[in-house]
């Protein structure tokens, strides 16, 4: 049976960011930690480079060219407030993208049913034009095109949990009826979107949450709402931005949950996937900067995929 298979790389733990900034390399280091206590069992793969094919699909050659352009011989740019690029950063980005299309490549072809990939930095605020909010390329986007463009798929859905709304990934689906994004995450927040009014092309599905909302009502807003507008739009492949920050231990935000939660919303998630794509099911992670919440929360939510 294929089952579920984990993607990973050592170069994500090369990406430097200034001192005390939230999306640290010990970040990766903590999910490695987990996949080795828990999950050594499962098969593992390197995540290889994304094509500059794959990447333009969504950012275009333009954007390719300025992000290899940012990248110091030493030392460390930012390329806005909160985010940063350092000798190793390329790398790290491109094999973020990179394992997201060999997740896809892997759910296609049958060599797995489910897919988790362990990157940084993440990727889910990249617009199509901008690097913004930790990440440098949208590898939940780039996914999607790569499923349409390599395997033949017609209709794709990227659904996100992160506390923080993925408007990169909205940016890049805005205009385009058969990719589909559903979201919760905690509003008002950084990066300031993902209303209820956004809806693209009737493609977008926005749940905003309020601060202190807990791990219930998170799941309700799921349940009644996202995943029914996510079904009734039928896609043939459902790739789950994983991000662990709605934690009630994590710094950056203020809901509640805790990491059985994420376990119930992956196993939703998961069911999904079974009723509408054949049970092809791509998770990527986003955030969670709580080390010891982002640990358990990735072991709840890779028990709840396996």
């Amino acid at each position: 049976m294929p089952g579920l298979s984990l993607i990973t790389h050592a170069a994500f733990a090369n990406h430097p960011v200034p001192m005390g900034h939230p999306e640290r390399p010990d970040r990766i280091r903590h999910v490695w930690q987990a996949l080795d206590e828990d999950f050594s069992d499962l098969p593992r793969h390197d995540a290889p480079e994304a094509s500059p094919e794959a990447i333009a699909r969504v950012h275009g050659d333009y954007f390719l060219d300025f992000i290899a352009d940012q990248e110091p011989a030493d030392g460390m740019i930012a390329l806005d407030p909160d985010t940063h690029m350092g000798k190793g950063s390329l790398e790290a980005s491109r094999r973020a993208a990179g394992g997201a299309v060999l997740a896809v490549d892997q759910v296609m072809t049958g060599e797995a049913d489910r897919v988790f990939l362990a990157a940084r930095p993440p990727g889910h605020h990249a617009e199509p034009d901008k690097p913004m909010g930790f990440c440098l390329f949208s590898s939940a986007a780039i996914a999607a095109e790569h499923a349409r463009a390599v395997h033949g798929l017609t209709r794709v859905a990227v659904v996100d949990f992160d506390v923080h709304h993925g408007n990169g990934t909205q940016a890049a689906f805005w205009n385009d009826g058969d990719l589909i994004f559903a979201s919760s995450h905690q509003m008002p927040l950084f990066p300031g979107t993902g209303s209820m009014t956004e809806t693209g092309c009737g493609n977008i599905h926005n749940a905003p949450m309020r601060s202190g909302d807990d791990g219930a009502a998170v799941i309700s807003a799921w349940q009644d709402y996202l995943l029914p507008k996510v079904k009734a739009a039928k896609p043939e492949l459902i790739i789950l931005s994983a991000g662990f920050d709605a934690h009630e231990d994590d710094p950056l935000a203020s809901l509640r949950l805790q990491a059985k939660d994420f376990a119930t919303l992956t196993t939703m998630i998961r069911q999904l996937a079974e009723d509408v794509a054949d049970g092809r099911l791509v998770s990527l992670l986003e955030g969670g900067y709580d080390l010891a919440a982002l640990k358990a929360s990735v072991t709840a939510h890779l028990n709840a995929m396996r």
